[in-house]
């Protein structure tokens, strides 16, 4: 279908990749557990953005550029993780007496573009795209750019559903903390030292 050589394997794997723990997910369940599920789609358009460019970036083989000079990804990726480790030591040091009344001033286009950035530092996703989709590409296809849109298609429809789960279960979440404020500022710390071992890992890893 579409040049898609097994497509039931290939949706089993996005549902598997999609699910694992990130900076993504994380930023939009915080986002919507503090603001509210407005500022939490909000968040989610950002990472939809962020991913549909690094496919991009993937099909026009910006990966293989990335690995022909590993200076290049070295320099993109202590990029990204000093980032990721900045937003978490922000969380993390943030004042105490903020609340989410102020909290939930913050214009949805500010929320749009830190997600976008977070999503665009994972420059390791680029090089799992380059492996991941042509393993589904039959090569004897006509039109092998209408199967690279099939597979990205697919990877965001899951994705976007399962960003929009996790608003509505932030959104949920909000409602408690309301009723137990104290809760806040510690969730508030966790997800910052998340952040900060996100950009650790992304650091390190090869």
């Amino acid at each position: 279908m579409l040049g898609i050589t097994d497509i039931a394997t290939y949706l089993a794997g996005t549902l598997v990749i999609i699910l694992m723990p990130g900076p993504n997910s994380l930023f939009a369940l915080s986002v919507a557990a503090k603001r509210g599920p407005r500022a939490g789609f909000a968040a989610a358009a950002g990472i939809v953005t962020g991913d549909f460019v690094l496919m991009l970036a993937a099909a026009l083989g910006v990966a293989s550029l990335m690995k022909a000079y590993p200076v290049a990804f070295d320099l993109v990726r202590y990029l990204g993780a000093a980032y990721l480790g900045w937003l978490g030591l922000k969380l993390v040091f943030g004042r105490r007496g903020q609340g989410r009344d102020e909290q939930i001033d913050i214009p949805a286009q500010h929320i749009y573009k830190q997600a976008l950035s977070i999503s665009l530092v994972n420059v390791k996703a680029i090089l799992f795209f380059m492996a991941f989709f042509p393993q589904f590409v039959d090569p004897s296809y006509p039109h092998v750019a209408i199967t690279f849109a099939a597979l990205g298609l697919i990877v965001q429809l899951t994705s976007i559903s399962y960003l929009t789960l996790l608003i509505l279960a932030g959104a949920r979440i909000a409602q408690r903390l309301a009723r137990r404020r104290w809760i806040a500022p510690l969730l508030g710390r966790l997800t910052g030292l998340l952040f900060v071992s996100f950009g650790a890992r992304l650091a390190l890893g090869r």
